[in-house]
């Protein structure tokens, strides 16, 4: 019967009525859900999905501390043991100090958000502070050139003016689009495949919580005897009672007795939970495909060969090495600051610790065997750049 149609006469008319089936089942991060493709940074949706999705801060974390540390060259010593002292001491907001938290929350910004801008404090011609600056209260903009980018600042009304000192503001864009201002997150791609995952979660708890809670469906059937009809009713409402005083009985064992044709089954008992596992690994995959970071080093036991994992290692490394040279000039920017508000004019170079995601006893291993295999070489008079 279609629907809107009336009922033929002499059949029982009843309004259908509308059951949720389970409830609120909606994850509680709707930005995943309302998130549109090919649109400008959003910040807190990429928030939301540090949050939402652990491996994502897992990853993004591992990555920071992956950075290293580095330390600056001067050709003058008095002007190289003064530059560290500040770098060790200087004072980076609340309780943390030194040019390594500085760092740390600055490339953590830029990968999270694509852009990450700090600033330079100046009083009575000392720079005192390195500030990490939010980027809620700060825009970007095109100035005179395309090759010119304006930076503004919140002035407290709600619109934005370029701030006073330009030359104090550490600025750094990841991999920015051609003709873009603002960089491009690492996280970008990542919210259709994270709502996905997070259904499947979030699904994952809603049959748990109905299956492995276990409610039961007491189904009375009364008698053809007329009598058994006519108190149909108040017998069901008695089983309901005493089913209802029999499950919340808590620290005895209580039975329930029951008289005429009554069935107790479990609700879902019948039914089979599908196999996320599949699933769920594959949107795991594109996630941490997309972070960069070898599984192992997410706790993930997915099979690979110990070969397989030479070459992720090797992968990141030479990602942490793209990511320094990002970093690299705001350290500089830094130090040069410093440098010139002391009166020094010597240059200096910024070396960074050597990564060592290898085994150390294998590279030690590889380089004997080429330094044997250049001893030979030497003694048998042939050239090494011919074999």
């Amino acid at each position: 019967m279609a629907i809107g149609k009336r009922k033929k006469e002499g059949l029982p008319t009843q309004a259908a009525v509308a059951v949720p089936q389970t409830g609120k089942n909606a994850h509680p991060f709707t930005l995943l859900g309302s998130y549109s493709p090919q649109r400008d940074c959003d910040y807190s949706l990429y928030k939301s999905l540090r949050e939402a999705i652990p491996i994502i801060d897992a990853a993004i974390m591992k990555t920071v501390r992956l950075l290293g540390s580095f330390r600056v060259m001067c050709e003058d010593e008095e002007a190289e043991r003064e530059l560290a002292a500040f770098l060790r001491n200087v004072n980076v907001g609340g309780t943390r100090q030194g040019i390594d938290a500085f760092i740390s929350t600055f490339f953590e910004q830029l990968i999270t958000y694509g852009t990450a801008i700090g600033e330079m404090v100046i009083s009575d011609g000392e720079l005192t502070h390195l500030y990490n600056s939010d980027l809620k209260a700060v825009s970007l903009a095109e100035g005179s050139s395309p090759l010119e980018a304006v930076i503004c600042s919140d002035n407290g009304s709600g619109t934005f003016s370029p701030v006073s000192y330009p030359s104090l503001i550490l600025l750094t864009t990841h991999n920015p689009e051609p003709g873009k201002i603002y960089g491009t997150s690492v996280l970008k791609g990542l919210p259709f495949v994270s709502d996905i995952l997070l259904k499947v979660y979030n699904t994952i708890g809603i049959n748990w919580e109905r299956l492995g809670n276990v409610r039961f469906a007491v189904t009375y059937k009364p008698q053809n005897d007329a009598v058994d009809k006519a108190y149909a009713s108040e017998r069901a409402k008695q089983v309901a009672t005493e089913w209802s005083r029999t499950m919340q009985s808590s620290g005895t064992v209580r039975d329930f007795v029951a008289v005429g044709d009554v069935s107790i089954k479990a609700i879902g008992a019948d039914n089979q939970i599908l196999d996320s596992e599949v699933p769920v690994r594959q949107l795991l995959e594109q996630i941490v495909a997309k972070l960069g970071i070898p599984p192992f080093l997410l706790g993930l036991s997915w099979s690979s060969t110990e070969r397989m994992s030479y070459q992720q290692a090797d992968i990141l490394t030479s990602e942490i090495d793209f990511y320094r040279r990002e970093i690299t000039p705001v350290i500089r920017k830094i130090c040069n600051m410093f440098l010139r508000l002391h009166g020094y004019g010597c240059s200096f170079s910024i070396e960074w610790d050597s990564i060592t995601l290898q085994d150390i006893s294998e590279i030690a291993k590889s380089s004997y065997y080429d330094a044997q295999t250049q001893q030979i070489l030497s003694q048998i008079g042939g050239n090494p750049t011919e074999h």
